[in-house]
């Protein structure tokens, strides 16, 4: 068959085309999922060059040979060399490895070991941060399946899944992990837990009937995917994909594919780099053709003063202070259950302006919980969420005992007896072994106090998506017999002619019923119901069918109940100036009600967006509509994607949350991608910057606070290093242009750049969070990390802090200091005017003189504290002097540098109150 040449038909784009000359260039290129859903069994089979004996083991190794295993192909990694020297591409490192072959030139090799080695370290803690795709792709392909039961040459047998092929028959049963994307031929009683593909927490029910070529994935019927879990039932299909043309597969490529975008504060330290380059390469031209023409210095050094303002200016502490902060915020995060796989991600965080959450397992528990019972005599009500059996059933605000209420005792009678499914408690958690539907029956049944002991059933007959309801024949303890039904409101009304009331039975009023399962259905609810009959003496052991003669007992409203948690960490972002979005594959009207009460959504008239509708908009109508729309339903992949897009187009920073493989691809391509870390698919949590340990959403909350804190802390230190290169860099340019000699040699510089980064600008990352910080609305994306108030203050605190050190070193050389002496009374000047300095970036709104800024912090007395030892260290060490050109100071030399200091800090605080009336 598969040898033989002959011209198929080929599907493209719900279109058959004629002259394909080989079948095999028809499963070379196969159906890629999207198309065999809607034909026929038969003209799958027929396309695919296979019938229902399966393909023979000829015919299978041929197309195998062809279209390759069934496994997702390894991604291309870059060798680590390569990743490792992709982090000196930054112009600022540029600028210090140019300074560093210059001062291999002129043969001052510690100057050139210093500054190598500050370039290294900053390469090599961004090396240690990466690796972050690779993980991702290895999760999604764990999803395939082990083995497969495959009809080849017309028998069955255990096949590895990865030899499957697209033609191949196979079969699966309750508990089988679907080996590939298959299109059913046979269903019986057959359901599929899809959550992890199509976000949906009730499994769907399948069946062989194709659907509509506009279907969703979680629409289509006919069709199982790879990866997906057969909860119920049996069914027999053909391969229509393997490999990266399953759906799995596709959702790689997308993960692969998309584009990785970096934080807002990556993107503007970028620009402040590129800024800041310009600036030291112009002032150095400037400052040589000035030292050359108007001093007539000797080129030596010119190019030793050009080395040492480049030097002097370049913020070399910067991306390590930046590091550093991020580091010690993942820490206070995974304290806080916030599990961090990329350190930027935590300041994209706190800059997010909308919240993009998937419903299912994140704002909901993915556990079916009866929330109404709805019977003639009345509406009750009932405790509790989730699969644990704890809480009561109420009428009227009081628990309703069985003895009392046996409208309510008939009806819990069939959700204790019908279902198969059965709790097991693990530790201190309770989980569900079958259907979740008939979970929350089971549940429900436990909280009203049914039992089930000494009742024996006799036949049953099973859910199938013909029928919608299931059945059992039950002896019950007195010895007489009765059938139970359980399922679809409309196929049961249709086989009653009486309800259950108080005083017996009456006839069916369908009219109220159908009101009743209306007014449920509108509050988002999945309902059930239940009726019942005696047993017939004919049926002794045997129940064909359930009969039309069934005695209606009432409904069950049943819902994926939202996380209390949850509910008041929406209403803190939404007091913090955040966004809340749902982006679900269920359907409209269950979304909208969950987010309705979850308050995503207020209480008016809410329209959500469905995938259908997604579909036929381009990208410009959904970019219209995206920032008016709060609950997108019936959603795919690309639909997530399609969304953050198209709120990123308006200038949002988005954070996609989620746990199952759909949310994969939209997580990558969001701002900042949270993972759920207990339900989540090991793929989801790989493909995450941020995953929550604790699966709870109000992490989400606390982990916005703690970016926002981190932010600020940046920012602090932002503003407090860089006077440190502004003052050096003005210290060296004012010493040229004026002519004299140089006040600091470079590798001094080096030295009070390093020890002031690694340990005053350390403590600023300690700092506590301020009062308001979640009270604010989020920063605009396009607000520079250095404002211009912030700017004003830099400027002023380079000139005061570098006229400080200038006048210091003229000071001692005007009462005869050698120039050791003076340079080390420079570098002194420099380092305890940036401690004095330290105390006025603290409050950067409100001013420092105050006893708050000698508390609050004990980082800032242990880097003060580090600092005066270092700095005592340079200044008296004998290898000191010969490293850098140090000498010993004496008493009264400190004695100058410390009131200079005084000076500093008081000259600031006033510069802090003028950049504050400049910025307003």
């Amino acid at each position: 068959m598969c040898s033989a040449p002959r011209a198929l038909p080929v599907l493209r784009g719900g279109r058959y085309r004629a002259g394909v000359d080989n079948v095999l260039d028809v499963v070379a290129r196969p159906y890629e999922g999207t198309q065999a859903f809607a034909e026929e069994p038969g003209a799958v089979l027929a396309l695919l060059g296979s019938s229902a004996d399966g393909l023979t083991d000829a015919q299978a190794a041929a197309r195998l040979d062809e279209v390759g295993p069934n496994r997702l192909p390894e991604p291309p990694r870059q060798h680590p060399v390569l990743r490792f020297l992709s982090h000196f591409d930054d112009i600022l490192i540029y600028i210090l490895l140019a300074a560093a072959v210059l001062k291999a030139f002129l043969g001052e090799w510690v100057d050139f070991a210093v500054i190598l080695a500050v370039a290294l370290v900053n390469a090599l803690v961004g090396f240690v941060q990466e690796g972050r795709a690779d993980a991702a792709l290895a999760g999604l392909s764990t999803m395939l399946s082990l083995d497969a039961h495959t009809l080849r040459g017309g028998s069955w047998r255990e096949t590895d899944s990865q030899e499957l092929v697209p033609g191949d028959v196979v079969r699966v049963r309750s508990g089988d992990k679907v080996p590939a994307d298959v299109r059913l031929l046979e269903a019986t009683n057959l359901q599929v837990e899809e959550a992890a593909l199509t976000g949906e927490s009730v499994a769907s029910a399948k069946s062989v009937e194709a659907v509509g070529t506009d279907a969703g994935v979680g629409d289509r019927s006919c069709m199982l995917y790879s990866g997906t879990i057969v909860t119920t039932g049996r069914g027999l299909g053909v391969v229509t994909a393997t490999g990266s043309h399953t759906e799995i597969g596709r959702i790689q490529s997308l993960v692969a594919g998309v584009d990785h975008l970096e934080t807002p504060l990556t993107r503007q330290l970028a620009r402040l780099g590129k800024q800041l380059s310009w600036l030291i390469l112009g002032m150095a031209a400037l400052m040589l053709v000035i030292g050359r023409v108007i001093h007539d210095f000797a080129l030596d050094e010119l190019v030793s003063a050009a080395i040492g303002f480049a030097v002097a200016a370049v913020p070399e502490g910067l991306p390590a202070l930046v590091t550093i902060t991020l580091a010690l915020g993942v820490q206070q995060m995974a304290r806080r259950h916030a599990i961090t796989r990329k350190l930027t991600s935590v300041e994209g965080l706190g800059s997010v302006t909308t919240i993009c959450s998937d419903k299912t397992g994140t704002l909901t528990r993915n556990e079916m919980t009866a929330r109404t019972v709805v019977t003639d005599s009345g509406t009750y009500t009932v405790d509790g969420i989730g699969y644990a059996p704890v809480g009561d059933v109420r009428i009227d605000g009081a628990p309703a005992d069985l003895d009392h209420h046996l409208d309510l005792e008939a009806l819990v009678d069939v959700a204790a007896l019908v279902p198969d499914a059965q709790l097991a408690r693990e530790g201190e958690h309770w989980v569900l072994v079958g259907q979740p539907t008939e979970g929350a029956m089971v549940v429900l049944a436990r909280k009203a106090g049914a039992r089930a002991d000494g009742v024996v059933r006799r036949a049953t007959v099973p859910f199938e998506s013909a029928t919608k309801y299931s059945a059992t024949l039950d002896e019950l303890l007195d010895g007489t017999a009765r059938v139970h039904v359980m399922g679809a409101p409309d196929r049961l009304l249709d086989r009653c002619t009486a309800q259950r009331t108080a005083a017996g039975p009456a006839p069916l009023d369908r009219e109220r019923w159908d009101a009743v399962v209306d007014e449920l259905g509108g509050q988002g609810l999945r309902v059930l119901a239940a009726a019942r009959r005696p047993a017939a003496a004919a049926e002794d052991g045997v129940l064909e069918e359930v009969g039309h003669e069934l005695e209606f007992l009432g409904v069950v409203g049943i819902v994926d109940p939202p996380r209390p948690e949850a509910i008041q960490a929406i209403a803190d972002c939404h007091r913090a100036g955040i966004g809340v979005k749902m982006i679900t594959g269920d359907h409209a009207g269950t979304a909208v009600a969950i987010a309705r009460e979850m308050g995503i959504v207020g209480d008016g008239s809410v329209e959500a967006l469905t995938g259908t509708q997604l579909e036929a908009m381009s990208q410009e109508e959904l970019r219209r509509q995206v920032q008016h729309v709060e609950v997108f339903a019936r959603t795919s992949p690309e639909h997530k994607i399609r969304i953050v897009r198209a709120l990123q187009s308006h200038g949002e920073v988005v954070a996609m949350t989620g746990d199952g493989v759909n949310d994969a691809p939209a997580l990558t391509r969001a701002d900042v991608g949270i993972a759920m870390g207990i339900k989540g698919t090991e793929a989801t949590k790989e493909a995450a910057d941020i995953v929550l340990a604790d699966d709870n959403f109000a992490t989400i909350e606390r982990a916005v606070e703690e970016g926002r804190r981190i932010y600020d802390n940046i920012r602090k230190s932002v503003v407090f290093l860089l006077p440190t290169n502004g003052a050096q860099s003005l210290v060296i340019l004012v010493a040229v242009l004026a002519g004299l000699a140089l006040p600091l040699s470079p590798v001094q510089i080096l030295w009070v750049n390093l020890v002031t980064a690694v340990t005053l600008s350390l403590a600023l990352a300690g700092e506590p969070a301020e009062p308001n910080v979640m009270s604010r609305p989020p920063r605009a994306p396009g607000e520079h990390v250095v404002s211009r108030s912030a700017l004003v203050l830099i400027l002023f605190a380079s000139a005061v802090i570098g006229g400080a050190t200038l006048g210091i070193f003229l000071l001692e050389k005007g009462i005869g200091a050698d120039d050791g002496r003076a340079q080390t009374a420079a570098v002194a000047m420099l380092a305890f005017g940036q401690l004095a300095y330290l105390f006025t970036c603290r409050f950067l709104g409100s001013s420092s003189i105050t006893t708050r800024a000698l508390t609050g912090n004990n980082l800032i007395w242990i880097a003060a504290g580090a600092l005066v030892a270092l700095q005592l260290v340079f200044t008296y060490a004998p290898f000191m002097h010969s490293w850098f050109e140090s000498a010993p100071l004496q008493l009264g030399d400190w004695a100058i540098v410390l009131v200079a200091a005084v000076g500093v800090f008081l000259l600031t605080e006033l510069g802090k109150v003028v950049s504050r009336r400049v910025g307003a």
